[in-house]
C-alpha cells in the first residue's frame, strides 16, 4: 500500500512531491558540511532527469530568500529547472550567512557545492550534464569560483554583480569550454568593475575575470559582436573562441538584479 501511495505521489507532479520531501524552499536540506534549499519544477512528471540551476545568495542573504525572486521561478523553475540554493557560512557570533568565495574561507565552498549535488542526486534524478551555476554579489563571486575550480561539473555560469575575489590560487582551468556570462550595472559602486580592497582581501576585477574566461576559451580580446537591447548592452565573444562563449551584459543600474536578467541568463545558458 505504501509503495502504491508513493507512486501516486510521484505521478501527481512536483507540488505533491515537494510536500512529501523533508526539505525544500522553506525547510533546509541538511548535509554534513551545511545546508541548502531547493524547488522542484511544477509539472515535473516525477521521472525525467532534471536540469538544475545552483544560485548562490549574496552577503547576509540565505538560500530560502533566493526563492523570493519571481524571476528565478518564472524563467527557470517554470521552464523545468530544479533550483538549488546553498546556504553560505555563518560567521562566528553572527545570525546571517555569507559567501567568502576566496582563499582562507572557513569552509571549502566548492567541495560543499559538489556534496550538495551528490545529495540532490540521491533524492531526485539530477541531470548532471545540465547543471548551471549563478549568484548575486558575493554569490556571483562564488559562481565564478565554482566555475574556475570545478567547471567540469557545470554546463554554464552566470554571475550577477560579482567577480573572482582575491586572494584565490585558482588558475581557472574549469573555465575551459564553459559558457560564461557576467551581468553588471554600469553604476555599481558596491562591486565596481575594478573591484575594491576590503581589509586583507579584494573584491576582484570584473575585467580580470572576463580576461581569464577569454584566455581559457581561446577568444580574442575585443568582442566578436556588440548588441544593444532595450535593457542591456551585450558584448559577446563567440566566433573567435575555440571553447565556450563569453558575454558581458551591461545595464544602466547599480548593485542589484536588473529586470529581465533571468530570461537573458536562461537563453544564454541554453545556447541562445
Amino acid at each position: 500500500m505504501r509503495r502504491l501511495l508513493a507512486l501516486l505521489t510521484l505521478l501527481a507532479g512536483a507540488p505533491a512531491l515537494a510536500q512529501e520531501m523533508p526539505c525544500g524552499p522553506d525547510a533546509p536540506c541538511e548535509i554534513e558540511t551545511g545546508s541548502y534549499h531547493l524547488v522542484v519544477p511544477a509539472g515535473w512528471d516525477g521521472e525525467a532527469p532534471l536540469p538544475a540551476l545552483i544560485f548562490y545568495h549574496g552577503h547576509r542573504g540565505s538560500g530560502a530568500q533566493v526563492f523570493r525572486s519571481q524571476g528565478l521561478r518564472e524563467s527557470f523553475a517554470d521552464a523545468g529547472y530544479l533550483l538549488i540554493a546553498p546556504n553560505g557560512v555563518r560567521p562566528e557570533g553572527q545570525d546571517y550567512f555569507t559567501n567568502p568565495a576566496r582563499e582562507g574561507a572557513p569552509r571549502d565552498e566548492v567541495a560543499f557545492t559538489l556534496a550538495i549535488l551528490d545529495d540532490v542526486a540521491a533524492r531526485l534524478p539530477l541531470d548532471r550534464a545540465r547543471v548551471f551555476a549563478s549568484g548575486f554579489s558575493a554569490g556571483g563571486s562564488m559562481a565564478w569560483l565554482m566555475a574556475c575550480e570545478a567547471g567540469e561539473h557545470l554546463a554554464g555560469m552566470v554571475s550577477v554583480a560579482g567577480a573572482l575575489r582575491r586572494p584565490n590560487p585558482t588558475g581557472c582551468a574549469g573555465l575551459e569550454g564553459l559558457p560564461v556570462m557576467q551581468v553588471h550595472g554600469f553604476a555599481d559602486a558596491q562591486v565596481p568593475f575594478e573591484g575594491r580592497a576590503i581589509r586583507d582581501w579584494h573584491q576582484g576585477s570584473v575585467w580580470e575575470a572576463l580576461a581569464r574566461a577569454r584566455e581559457r576559451n581561446g577568444c580574442r580580446s575585443n568582442p566578436d559582436e556588440i548588441t544593444l537591447t532595450e535593457g542591456f548592452r551585450l558584448r559577446d565573444w563567440d566566433a573567435s573562441c575555440s571553447g565556450g562563449r563569453v558575454r558581458l551584459a551591461l545595464h544602466d543600474g547599480g548593485h542589484g538584479l536588473p529586470r529581465g536578467w533571468t530570461e537573458l541568463a536562461r537563453r544564454f545558458l541554453e545556447g541562445g
